[in-house]
C-alpha cells in the first residue's frame, strides 16, 4: 500500500501537466490563421494648380525619400514671390518711416511755413478791420469788404493747416499708425511666405522608399491641386492582414511575436508581430481561407512583417502561425 502511493501522485501529477498543456495549448491544436500582405500605397499630387513641366520617373522605377518626382512650371510662382517681397519690401520702409519720425529739417521746415502763414493770417485779419471800419463810414464799396473777409478766412485756414502739420511731425506718428504699419508689414510677411511655400510646391518629391506603380500624367498637362500624378508602392512598413476567431483572441494579443509563410519560400518564414487587433467583430472576407467556415465571425489582425523583402507581394495568400515561443 505504500508503494502505490508514490505512483498514483507520479500519475495525479502527469494527468495535471497533461490538462495543464492541453489547457495552454487550446486542446493541442496550433494556431494557424490565414491572411494576405498588405503593402501600404499613396497617390503623390502637388498641392498647387499649374502645368507639369517634366515627369522624371517611369513606371517600375524605385525612388528613395526625397527623389524628385515631377515639376510643375515654377516661371509664374517666381513671379509671384518676387512680387511679394516687393511688397514686403514697402511696407517694412513704411513701418520704418513712421518709427523714425521726420527730419529735423522737416520739421524746422514746417515751423518756418507756420510762422509765415500766422504773419500773412495777421496782416489779413487787420485789413480786414481796417475795411469792416471803412465800410460803416461808407468809405469803400460793400465787395471790396467781401474781399478782406474771404483773404482773412482764408489766411487763417491756411495758418491753422500749417500749424497741424508742425505739431503732427514734431509729436512723430500716433500709436495707432505705428500698429497699423507693423500689421501691413505682417500681412505682407505672411503673403511672401506662403508665394515662397507654393513655390517649394512646384517639385513633387518621394516621401519614402517605394516602386513607382502608375504614371498618371504626362508634361504640359495642366494639373489642379490634388490631381494624382503617381502612384507609389511603400517599402515599409510590410503588413499582414490575418483573421482570428473569438476563442484565440486571448492568444494574438499586440506585441505577439508570429511567423509568416509564403507558398514561394515555405522553409523560411518571415518574423512578425501583432500590431492591431481590431474591437469589432466581422465575417470573415471571402478571399481568407480559414480553418472553420467562412461565415464565423472573426477580428482582424494587422501583423507588421519586420524584414520583409521583395518577394511579399501586394495581395499575396500568407499562412500565420505563432513564434516557438509564443506557442
Amino acid at each position: 500500500m505504500k508503494r502505490a502511493i508514490p505512483i498514483i501522485l507520479i500519475l495525479f501529477v502527469a494527468v495535471g501537466g497533461w490538462y495543464y498543456w492541453n489547457s495552454r495549448n487550446h486542446n493541442g491544436q496550433e494556431l494557424v490563421l490565414s491572411g494576405n500582405v498588405d503593402i501600404r500605397e499613396v497617390n503623390l499630387s502637388f498641392r498647387i494648380d499649374g502645368r507639369v513641366s517634366d515627369v522624371l520617373v517611369e513606371e517600375g522605377d524605385r525612388v528613395a525619400p526625397g527623389d524628385v518626382i515631377a515639376v510643375v512650371d515654377p516661371e509664374p510662382l517666381a513671379a509671384k514671390l518676387a512680387q511679394a517681397e516687393a511688397a514686403l519690401a514697402a511696407a517694412e520702409a513704411g513701418e520704418a518711416l513712421l518709427r523714425a519720425g521726420s527730419r529735423g529739417e522737416e520739421i524746422a521746415r514746417l515751423k518756418a511755413k507756420k510762422e509765415a502763414l500766422h504773419v500773412a493770417a495777421a496782416n489779413a485779419e487787420t485789413t480786414f478791420n481796417r475795411q469792416r471800419d471803412l465800410l460803416s463810414s461808407n468809405s469803400i464799396s460793400r465787395q471790396e469788404f467781401d474781399n478782406a473777409k474771404a483773404a482773412w478766412d482764408q489766411a487763417r485756414s491756411e495758418y491753422q493747416a500749417a500749424q497741424q502739420s508742425y505739431f503732427e511731425a514734431r509729436n512723430g506718428a500716433r500709436t495707432e499708425e505705428v500698429a497699423k504699419a507693423v500689421a501691413e508689414r505682417q500681412v505682407a510677411e505672411a503673403q511672401r511666405d506662403t508665394a515662397a511655400l507654393q513655390l517649394s510646391d512646384a517639385t513633387l518629391v518621394s516621401p519614402d522608399v517605394g516602386m513607382v506603380l502608375t504614371r498618371v500624367v504626362e508634361p504640359g498637362t495642366m494639373v489642379a491641386a490634388g490631381t494624382p500624378v503617381v502612384a507609389l508602392s511603400l517599402d515599409r512598413p510590410v503588413r499582414v492582414r490575418a483573421y482570428v476567431n473569438e476563442p484565440d483572441l486571448g492568444r494574438v494579443a499586440p506585441g505577439t511575436k508570429v511567423l509568416v509563410f509564403t507558398d514561394s519560400r515555405p522553409d523560411k518564414p518571415y518574423a512578425g508581430t501583432v500590431g492591431f487587433v481590431s474591437p469589432r467583430a466581422e465575417f470573415t472576407p471571402k478571399q481568407v481561407e480559414t480553418q472553420d467556415l467562412r461565415t464565423a465571425l472573426v477580428y482582424r489582425l494587422r501583423i507588421t512583417v519586420e524584414e520583409g523583402d521583395a518577394i511579399l507581394r501586394q495581395g499575396m495568400p500568407v499562412t500565420v502561425r505563432l513564434a516557438r515561443e509564443e506557442r
